[in-house]
Parts: C-alpha cells; sequence; structure tokens
C-alpha cells in the first residue's frame, strides 16, 4: 500500500492545466511528495503519448539516483523498469522505461542530438529554485522546442521554495498549482547566542542535543568533504559510546556508498552530508536536521578566468529545503546552528549560478544550437554580456569558434558530446589526435574528479613525497597509475575510483577516435604529447615565472601568481595554471596561489588558437632606475616571454614617458633649488591675491609640465634637476604677469637703510620680512605686496638677530612696545643706537664705531 501524500489531491489540477496550456508551475514544500508523484502521474494520466518518456531533471546525480529508486519502489519495480535514471557516466534504463531521472546537462545533450525530443512526452524540472545554470538552459530551450517544433510537449517547472510568479510570466503566463505543506509537523529551533567554534565542533554539539531530545537518525549539513571528515572525527567517541553508525553522504561517493547513506540501517545513524541531500533526496529514518548553515560555492572570477570555491552562508530558501528532509517520513526536528538575528541577515535566495559560474558550455551549447547571438537568446534570465564575451574568447582559444565569425568549427561538436567542461574535452581530443589517448583520458579524469591528494595536501605533507617535475597534473597520473598496481600511498580512495571510472568512460567515448590516435605514430614522447594536450586545454592561463627558481609568477591578464611548496613545477620558467587559490573575496592579497601548475616550452605557444605571438619594440620607464628605457619584447598576448634593451629610446616617447614618471615623484625630478623654491613661493602667493592676471597654476604637476619644454633627449629623472626650474617657470609668464611678479611678490624689498632683504613666502600666510629694527627707523607704514592689499609680516630682530616683535602694524610699534624694547635692549647692546625718537633717527644696519 502507497502511503498518501500531500501532493495527491493536487494531481488532478496539474493534469487540468498540462491539458489545457502543456506547460504549468507547480509550487509545494518538501516532503509533499512532488518529485516521486508528479512523474508516474504523467504518465498514468495519459498526459504524455504511448510510449513516451517523462525526462525528470534533477541537480544532483544523488538525487536523480534517489528520485528513481523511490518511483520504482513505489510501483514495487526494479530500478531500470518503470522508472529509470541517467547520469553522467551511469545509466540504468530500458527500453520500457517512462520515467527517466537524469542530471540536467543530460537534456541539453540529447536536445543537441535531436531537436524535437522524439520518444519523449514531458519534461519536468525540478528543484527549479537552485537555478543551475543547465535548469535555465534546459527551460529556454524546451520553451523554444515547444513554440517550433513540439507543442504538445509537456513542460513542469516544480520547487517548494520558487518565485513561481517568474517563471509563469516567462512561459506566457502559465497556471501555477499551489500544493499543500509536508506530510508531517516539523518543529525548528535556534541558538539563544551564536556559536563560533570550528564547524566540526558545532556539529557534534548540534548531533548530541538531537539525539537526545529526538528519537531517529540525525542528518547534518556540512559544507564539504573536509568538515565532513573533521565532524565524523569529534564524533568517533561519541558513536562508539552509543553504538551509533556514522555515514557519510556527497557525491564523490560511489554509488554504493551513497546507498548506505540513504537507507534505513539496524542501528542508530548519523549522516554527515554536504548540500546533495538538500533536495529531491529521502534519507530514511531521519528525525531530526541539524543544519549548521554553510555551503561551499563555485564561482568564476572573471578578472582572471579562475575559479573561487568560497565558503557561504546558505540562503533561507536553501535552509527550508534542509529542514524539510526532517520531515519526510514522519515528525521531524531541525536544528538551526544559528540564531534568529543572524537568520535576518541570510539572503532570501541563492545566487543563480548564471550570475557566478563560466558560461563556456553554454555558450558552447547555445552557438550549436543555433544561436547566433546567446545575448539575444530568450533567456529566463540574461547573464551578463561581458561574461558571455570572456566564454566565446575562450571557446575561440580552444579550437571550437571561429575567431572571426564566432560560428562553431568542426572541432566544437566533438567538444560538446564529451559531458566535461570544453576545457577537459578539448585535453581529451587533443591528447587522442597526438597519439595518446589512454594517457589523455586519465588527464581528463583528473581534471573533472576530486583531487587524487585533496586540497588539503600542503598540510599532510604529501606533497613534500613528490619530486620536482614538469607537471602536477602528470604526478598525480603517475600516482593513480601506482595505486592501480598496488603501490600507491596516500591516495584518496574515494577519489581514485571516481578518477578511474572516469577515466574509463571517457576513454570508451573516444571509441573509434581513440583508436585511430593511439595507431598514429609508434613513436611518441608521451610526456611532451600529455604537456602540450594539458597546453591546448589551458591556453588562456599562461604563466610566467619572474625569475629562475622564484615561486612569484604572473599570468597572461597580469595577474600575479606564486606557486604553492606543493607544486611540483619547480624549474619551468613558463607554465599554465590548472589550479589556484584566489582567497577570500576582497582580501587584502594580491596574488593567488597555484595548486598545479604544467610545464609548456615557449615553442609550443605559436601553435595556440585564437592567440599571438607578437613582437615588436617598446618604450618604458624603469622606476628602480629612474629611467626611460627602449626594449624589444616578445608577447603571449599580453604576457612577456622575452625582453631585451634596444639602445636610446624614441625621443618623443621617452620625453612623455619621463614627465608621467615625474610627476609620481616631483621631489626627486625637480631641481628645487633655494631661489626655485622661492620663485614657487612667489607664483602661488600672486596667482592668491591677485587672481585676474591668470597665473599658470603651479602645483607639482604643474612644475613637472613647466620642464616640458626643455626634456627633449633626456632620458632619467636625474637629467631632469639640471633643467633651470626658474627659467621653466619664468618662460611661462607673459610681459604682464613677470612685471607683477616683481613688483607685487618681490623676492626682496629695500628698507630704510637702503639694504634689500629677503621675503619668505609660504601657502595660506603673508610674506614674512626679518630685519633688524634700527633699519626701520623713520619708517612709519608696514610694507604692502599683491597691489597693497596684503601687509608683510614684519619680524623685529634684535642686533644679535633674534626677534623682538612680530608685527603688520610698524606704526603702533614705535609709538608702544619699543619703548619697552629699548630699555630691555641697549644695556645688553651698547654699540648700536637706541634712539629715544625712533621716527626721525637715521636708518642703520651698523654698529656705532668702538669708541663713540
Amino acid at each position: 500500500m502507497v502511503e498518501a501524500l500531500p501532493i495527491d489531491a493536487r494531481l488532478p489540477e496539474l493534469g487540468e492545466a498540462l491539458r489545457a496550456r502543456g506547460v504549468a508551475v507547480l509550487v509545494a514544500e518538501p516532503g509533499a511528495g512532488k518529485t516521486t508523484r508528479v512523474p508516474p502521474y504523467l504518465v498514468d494520466a495519459g498526459l504524455v503519448g504511448r510510449g513516451e518518456q517523462v525526462i525528470v531533471l534533477q541537480p544532483r546525480r544523488v538525487a536523480a539516483r534517489a528520485a528513481a529508486a523511490r518511483i520504482a519502489a513505489e510501483r514495487g519495480d526494479e530500478v531500470g523498469g518503470f522508472a529509470g535514471y541517467q547520469v553522467r557516466f551511469d545509466r540504468r534504463a530500458s527500453a520500457g522505461t517512462r520515467v527517466l531521472a537524469a542530471t540536467e546537462g543530460i537534456l541539453t545533450r540529447r536536445l543537441q542530438d535531436d531537436p524535437s525530443l522524439s520518444g519523449v512526452g514531458a519534461v519536468v524540472l525540478d528543484e527549479f529554485h537552485e537555478r543551475s545554470l543547465h535548469a535555465d538552459l534546459a527551460l529556454a530551450l524546451v520553451k523554444e522546442v515547444r513554440a517550433a517544433l513540439r507543442p504538445e510537449l509537456k513542460l513542469v517547472v516544480m520547487s517548494a521554495t520558487l518565485d513561481a510568479r517568474a517563471v509563469a510570466r516567462y512561459l506566457d503566463d502559465a497556471p501555477t498549482v499551489v500544493a499543500p505543506g509536508r506530510a508531517f509537523p516539523l518543529t525548528t529551533r535556534y541558538l539563544d547566542a551564536p556559536d563560533d567554534r570550528p564547524l566540526g565542533v558545532r556539529a557534534s554539539a548540534g548531533v548530541r542535543r538531537a539525539l537526545d531530545e529526538t528519537s531517529g537518525d540525525v542528518l547534518v549539513f556540512l559544507p564539504g568533504l573536509g568538515e565532513i571528515a573533521r565532524a565524523a572525527e569529534a564524533l568517533a567517541a561519541l558513536a562508539a559510546e552509543r553504538d551509533l553508525i556514522v555515514a557519510p553522504l556527497h557525491g564523490e561517493l560511489r554509488a554504493e556508498e551513497q546507498d548506505r547513506a540513504l537507507r534505513r540501517a539496524a542501528k542508530r545513524k548519523i549522516v554527515l552530508a554536504t548540500n546533495v541531500a538538500e533536495t529531491s533526496v529521502t534519507v530514511e529514518g531521519v528525525a531530526a536536521v541539524v543544519d549548521l548553515g554553510y555551503a561551499r560555492v563555485l564561482s568564476h572570477d572573471p578578472d582572471h578566468g579562475l575559479d573561487r570555491l568560497e565558503l557561504r552562508r546558505i540562503s533561507r530558501a536553501s535552509a527550508a529545503q534542509r529542514a524539510g528532509r526532517a520531515g519526510r517520513l514522519g515528525p521531524g526536528t531541525v536544528y538551526r546552528w544559528w540564531t534568529r538575528a543572524e537568520e535576518t541577515a541570510m539572503p532570501e535566495h541563492d545566487l543563480p549560478e548564471i550570475r557566478r559560474t563560466d558560461l563556456a558550455s553554454t555558450t558552447l551549447d547555445l552557438r550549436l544550437w543555433g544561436a547566433r547571438d546567446p545575448a539575444r537568446f530568450d533567456w529566463f534570465e540574461a547573464p551578463d554580456a561581458a561574461a558571455l564575451e570572456r566564454a566565446d574568447a575562450l571557446l575561440v582559444r580552444l579550437g571550437a569558434l571561429d575567431p572571426v565569425t564566432l560560428r562553431p568549427t568542426p572541432r566544437a561538436a566533438a567538444i560538446a558530446r564529451i559531458p566535461a567542461h570544453p576545457r577537459v574535452a578539448r585535453l581529451l581530443l587533443e591528447a587522442a589526435e597526438r597519439g595518446i589517448p589512454e594517457d589523455g583520458a586519465l588527464l581528463a579524469a583528473l581534471l573533472s574528479e576530486r583531487d587524487l591528494l585533496g586540497r588539503s595536501i600542503a598540510a599532510r605533507g604529501d606533497a613534500a613525497k613528490l619530486p620536482t617535475g614538469p607537471s602536477d597534473l602528470l604526478a598525480r597520473r603517475d600516482l593513480f597509475l601506482d595505486a592501480e598496481r598496488g603501490r600507491g600511498a596516500g591516495v584518496d580512495r574515494a577519489a581514485f575510483h571516481a578518477v578511474a571510472r572516469a577515466r574509463d568512460q571517457f576513454r570508451r567515448m573516444l571509441g573509434e577516435r581513440g583508436r585511430r590516435g593511439a595507431s598514429a605514430s609508434a613513436e611518441v614522447d608521451v610526456e611532451e604529447a600529455c604537456l602540450r594536450a594539458i597546453l591546448a586545454a589551458y591556453p588562456d592561463r599562461v604563466a610566467r615565472r619572474r625569475r629562475r627558481g622564484a615561486a612569484e609568477s604572473t599570468m597572461v591578464g597580469g595577474r600575479g601568481l606564486v606557486l604553492a611548496p606543493e607544486s611540483v613545477v619547480r624549474d619551468a620558467e613558463l607554465f599554465v595554471v590548472l589550479d589556484a587559490d584566489l582567497g577570500r573575496r576582497g582580501a587584502a592579497a594580491a596574488r593567488a596561489t597555484v595548486r598545479q601548475a604544467s610545464a609548456i616550452e615557449r615553442a609550443w605557444l605559436d601553435e595556440v588558437a585564437g592567440s599571438a605571438i607578437v613582437r615588436g619594440s617598446e618604450t618604458f620607464f624603469d622606476a628602480e632606475r629612474g629611467r626611460v628605457v627602449a626594449r624589444k619584447v616578445v608577447r603571449f598576448d599580453d604576457l612577456v616571454l622575452e625582453e631585451g634593451e634596444t639602445g636610446a629610446p624614441d625621443p618623443e616617447a621617452a620625453a612623455a614617458l619621463l614627465l608621467d614618471a615625474a610627476k609620481k615623484e616631483p621631489r626627486r625630478a625637480l631641481g628645487l633649488t633655494r631661489a626655485a623654491e622661492s620663485l614657487v613661493g612667489r607664483l602661488r602667493a600672486l596667482a592668491e591675491w591677485m587672481p585676474e592676471l591668470e597665473l599658470p597654476p603651479h602645483d607639482d604637476a604643474d612644475l613637472v609640465d613647466a620642464l616640458a619644454p626643455w626634456v627633449q633627449g633626456r632620458t632619467t629623472l636625474d637629467e631632469l634637476t639640471q633643467i633651470d626650474l626658474v627659467q621653466a617657470l619664468l618662460a611661462r609668464l607673459n610681459r604682464k604677469q613677470r612685471e607683477a611678479l616683481e613688483t607685487q611678490a618681490p623676492a626682496a624689498l629695500t628698507v630704510p637703510s637702503g639694504m634689500r632683504r629677503e621675503l619668505t613666502y609660504a601657502p595660506g600666510k603673508p610674506p614674512t620680512l626679518a630685519v633688524k629694527l634700527q633699519e626701520l627707523f623713520g619708517l612709519a607704514e608696514t610694507p604692502r605686496v599683491g597691489g597693497g592689499r596684503v601687509p608683510v609680516l614684519l619680524h623685529l630682530l634684535s642686533p644679535g638677530g633674534t626677534p623682538v616683535q612680530v608685527t603688520q602694524d610698524l606704526r603702533s610699534f614705535w609709538n608702544g612696545a619699543y619703548a619697552q624694547v629699548r630699555k630691555d635692549l641697549r644695556g645688553r647692546y651698547p654699540r648700536h643706537p637706541w634712539p629715544e625718537d625712533p621716527w626721525n633717527a637715521a636708518p642703520t644696519h651698523r654698529a656705532k664705531p668702538r669708541g663713540t
């Protein structure tokens, strides 16, 4: 007897919508049963033609296999009968299979081979809220097929946390069916205060609480394999104490290992899962979910063509999906390991893949589909146009698109048929063409699957066991082959089995092409062929070591890199970047750490499609030497491969570069003598006092510009200091400005004693005149400059040169303070005149003769 599920009551409504419009949007909470009940209903209700299949697209391989198994079990059948599945490198289906659960890329490939989808009566996009790139593409392609070729083809878009209105609008106002909630009640518990302990410790604490407060199995959501391993270690003692089973669940496990985690066990079980268990999966026996609230998300850095795996907070929609795993087969409890306040800061939905991942595969599919311009394709949500342009550029480099027309080349279809990133497909095909299909299949598998050594090889010390070599990928090839012969150590066994399966599948995919390649040449240099095949897959990631033996390098595009200590590529000057850690987004460090690299030879770059070796000469400023240098340079794209000085640079180019460099270091470049400093001060002051003169600006950069007429023929900053800056600045003034400079901002004033005394200028202050007070006897008014607008600030000095008064009002000084100054100083300076009447005394800069 098949149990009733909440979705069952809404199936007739869904059937009516599909009969009327052929398309529908279904929204149902987790646990409603939409994944296992809707696809069989489409067959049983006659909504698809006799013998036609219903293809159910799932975002993950685990979900596709689990969905097929659940549907088969409910019908008392075996997987591969009424219900089957097809995922990358694995298929269980037969001619009688009516419901095929498949990962999304399978449908894209089928559409490319048969645009009318003959034999398919309906397509169901499950868990569309996850917004995978393949799901977005599948939705758009099926919509186009319905409009142009198969109006009778049914389409159902399903999710528990979906903005149904947006999808319905995209599908021409498709009808929306809303199903009731989960079959069993769900209790949600939050933390009272944030928990900042390591994730493994938090997981252990959550499991203990769930075990104490509930009676079933516990499903724990963790971000990745590393956290699963650490959580398992933290739970080992508890598991032994309470006789528990601890089972991991992630996409890298073999099918039988995943099944063990999904099936009910004789003992109480703790399942440690990544987000593969988030949707379309029922883990039997689970009564409690412990959700730590994190996931590892792959995003593409468009500026550098590298991927970044980031630890991020999940969205509230994702949290709802995870919670639903606890209420599938009975009442459940979810322990959200965060506070209610923290939840308010979580995003409502995850960022769609189309906004954060590399679009090369999708763009290639669209080009092969016949879309002349992917930017104008009828997307559900259009990607950034620049991202599409970058994808086209990579496909040109991989030889899949014509560099002029951007139309698919003969190689494009072969690349697209391989269920891997176009880079991996290109490597596989290149290796076959070079006569090493077996090696190519293994290298492609190593790139497609998880690292044999894991992401923590530096911490584990495995890297130190690897000798210096030409390629980290070839080093892993050798480790795999050793392990296959029973001699390997330190290799992750799950990763080993995944690589072995992928290798065998890639080898079968090559078929006749592989056999032709293998017989093409009996005298193949296998290592060189491998390295060149790797270059064919990563032509946009060429890097050059900055100096011999150094870890620091530069990649095409100017990105700074540093080779990780665990890389075996310790000698090669040129290499391609296979795997790099960009670090945290927004982190201060400018360099990426290269975990895996592969050496290349300079001569091989001449054969790379879509790129060019450019030879030329250029003039640049060498900051370390402080001089303009001319050099011959050879570049691959913008990466300098060879360079060497050629002699005297072009005079005009040198002058421009020298002036630009001088503006960055004006104090080093300008000959700022005392006379020049004084002139600059006068000009700045005059410009402030008398703007009507329209003097040129005199900031540091403007001072450098004044040197322009005298720079020709010079190549160093030191040579600039030899230019007479005073003459350069005066040369920019017209006659009226020069006259005003001499009269209204003079360098010195003649005082009553007949001597000329220097004026000192400072920004924003009146000019200063330091003079012995005896030299000013008889002078009633303070001198003025700036067209009479600015009184000079007088520093009245004693005969010994120390200031005795600072004033801009000389008359008041003679009438007031002078008497006290005279009284204080005439005893100390008896040889100097101290008249009672300074108004009528003779000004002097001398002392009285001795004896007078």
